[in-house]
């Protein structure tokens, strides 16, 4: 058998790793190693040099392993497995010591972190000896993507996706797209119309040949791995069919009953068959089977007796639509933080304490008041009207413990949009700071701010009750270090925002990670930002944290982006390095298929089988198996063994 020739090579990763680490030291005592035939160190192994020298010394050296210590393989595992593939060796020959997270970052002392920097990289010296040359794994490719969210971000990654060429199904669990931008009255900095600047993409998806739109509809079920997707969804009944009917109104007319709109947030009233609003994507009517007398038997019928195109059909049942894809968007957006949790803000309590996106709703001129700003416990014009920000936001004693990013900028807008209404009127705003990170946001601040009409107050509101007509406010100045207290006639809640409903539940479908605050997790905050750990499933906008309008669109073109990358393609190739099964050992006991985070292990005949292209290669159905039946390439308990032994000096 031939012996190994194994070449090792240490990065200073400037003072990175040289800081606490004598990387020469390093080098040195490694070249006295079994197998290891070159060792050597370099600034940074990492930039084009470093990789030549790695390709030139395998080919001076006639070098089979190669072993490079310096930072986590996350970052520079391909980096380094291409430069060995270049220099015509197997890739998978090819292993990374990290002696930088691992080691130099946690030790200060030098001689402990040189010790333990030569024991790592022995470590894997041992792995890589018994390292099997293996190819990427390939599978087709399925080029259709699943965008799940119809607001803007899931609007703009379908167009994205659809110019490029390639088929989107767009699912959307409301009646229609248009999520919150639609329900806004105008947009910062420059006071667009939401409506006028997110109509003509709503009315481009309905009608991009690329794109197969399933509104009040929800993904039940997916499975598969990336390139190769299975989607289950919900597709619920509207009980009205889109090609008949001719949006005459007829059958509102004619309904009974009354529940609060969710469009308009409860400030007024909808039918039990309606249109969310009249922009809506689909143009069409819906009849909602929990507000309607009954359907099973019809109870009432009336808006069925006026139809006459005769669109109504009690008929439809819920339907299962199934979708094979290749990528995933996840644009689900966002909700506001639950308003009864505020009660020292009085909310739920107060009638004219409202939240800030139904004081949109007071100023769109499509609103419930035509765009007149009014109390809703009298229906007069306010004149004094306070807006408290971060109401939720960075408190982490009591509600979320983050910066909901875009409440400083609305409650701006807000405060100019009420004095563009109410031109006698005084509008008081509560703030911690401001926080106005964008192109044209902090001129934007400083117009409302400069207005006479509208007072900054730096400090927290400690009360909100009830006196009478008014509502009573009880804050502080910080800077003029007094008691504030103020009779309002409207009090406006920044309120935080929050994942929207629903996306916990999601998370589990599609097997994506959430972060502490329940958004879904990025790849890498700086490197990743629109991919998710779970391939080919990627990001937009306020699924990922809060974000203002131009950020959820950028993001969505990013994740667009990716997804089209992969659906570029004809193939995909998947790491090799997957769990193996010894069919002689194995007795089917099912551990590995019941711990398998990744449902990549089965039972077929009575034995384990593996799907090598959902399996991560994480290890622990090797480490559950009783018998040793299963193992990972190239991190066999053999390989672990030796590594073990020679980090104890054996």
């Amino acid at each position: 058998m031939k012996k190994k020739r194994i070449g090792v090579f240490i990065c200073h990763c400037g003072t990175n790793i040289a800081g606490t680490v004598d990387v020469k030291k390093v080098a040195e005592a490694l070249s006295k190693h079994d197998g290891v035939v070159h060792s050597e160190d370099y600034v940074y192994m990492c930039s084009d040099p470093g990789q030549k020298r790695i390709v030139e010394a395998i080919k001076e050296n006639d070098l089979d392993k190669v072993v490079v210590s310096c930072c986590s393989p996350n970052l520079h595992e391909s980096t380094f497995r291409n430069a060995v593939k270049e220099a015509d060796k197997n890739a998978f020959q090819c292993e990374i010591a990290n002696i930088r997270e691992q080691c130099s970052w946690v030790h200060p002392n030098m001689e402990e972190g040189t010790d333990k920097a030569i024991k790592i990289t022995k470590t894997v010296v041992e792995k890589v000896k018994h390292n099997e040359e293996l190819e990427p794994i390939s599978v087709p490719v399925t080029r259709r993507a699943l965008v799940i969210g119809g607001g803007i971000s899931g609007i703009q990654a379908a167009l994205d996706i659809a110019n490029s060429g390639h088929e989107v199904i767009l699912v959307e669990k409301s009646p229609s797209i248009g999520g919150h931008m639609i329900q806004l009255s105008e947009t910062f900095p420059t006071l667009d119309c939401s409506q006028c600047i997110l109509t003509p993409k709503m009315v481009e998806v309905s009608k991009h040949e690329k794109i197969k739109l399933l509104t009040y509809s929800e993904v039940q079920e997916v499975s598969g791995y990336v390139g190769n997707f299975k989607a289950k969804i919900l597709k619920k009944p509207t009980y009205v069919d889109p090609d008949l009917c001719t949006l005459c109104d007829e059958c509102t007319k004619v309904c009974p009953v009354v529940v609060e709109s969710e469009f308009e947030l409860g400030l007024t009233g909808r039918r039990a068959i309606y249109i969310p609003f009249p922009q809506a994507i689909p143009a069409t009517y819906i009849l909602d089977d929990t507000g309607c007398p009954g359907l099973l038997p019809i109870a009432c019928g009336k808006c069925a007796d006026v139809c006459d195109p005769g669109a109504i059909d009690f008929d439809q049942k819920p339907e299962i639509v199934e979708e094979e894809i290749g990528v995933i968007v996840v644009a689900t957006g966002y909700d506001l933080y639950d308003k009864t949790n505020m009660g020292e803000y009085g909310y739920g309590k107060i009638p004219d304490v409202m939240d800030g996106l139904q004081f949109e709703r007071l100023c769109s001129a499509s609103g419930p008041t035509n765009g007149k700003i009014i109390r809703p416990s009298d229906l007069k014009e306010p004149k004094e009207l306070v807006f408290i920000q971060c109401a939720g936001s960075r408190d982490p004693e009591l509600h979320c413990a983050y910066c909901s990013k875009i409440c400083c900028m609305y409650t701006s807008k807000h405060a100019m949009l009420y004095k563009h209404h109410v031109h006698d009127g005084q509008a008081y705003v509560f703030y911690i700071d401001i926080r106005s990170g964008g192109k044209g946001y902090e001129e934007f601040v400083q117009r409302t701010v400069e207005n006479d009409g509208v007072l900054y107050l730096r400090g927290k509101v400690s009360k909100v009750f009830q006196d009478g007509d008014k509502v009573k406010v009880w804050g502080v100045d910080t800077l003029a270090g007094k008691d504030i207290e103020i009779d309002a006639d409207l009090v406006v809640l920044a309120m935080a925002m929050r994942p929207s409903e629903g996306t916990e539940k999601l998370a589990k479908i599609l097997k994506m990670s959430l972060d502490k605050d329940g958004f879904f997790s990025e790849a890498h905050p700086k490197l990743k930002p629109v991919e998710s750990v779970s391939a080919g499933m990627f990001i937009a906008g306020a699924a990922q944290a809060p974000k203002d309008i131009p950020e959820a669109v950028a993001q969505a073109s990013g994740a667009a982006a990716k997804a089209i990358g992969i659906l570029s393609q004809e193939r995909l190739y998947h790491s090799p390095m997957v769990a193996k099964v010894n069919k002689h050992l194995c007795t089917g006991c099912r551990m590995c298929v019941d711990v398998c985070a990744y449902d990549a292990i089965s039972i077929k005949d009575g034995i384990a089988e593996v799907n090598e292209v959902l399996c991560e290669g994480c290890g622990t159905c090797s480490a559950t198996c009783l018998r040793a039946a299963i193992s990972v390439k190239n991190s066999t308990p053999y390989q672990v063994h030796e590594m073990i032994n020679a980090s104890l000096g054996g």
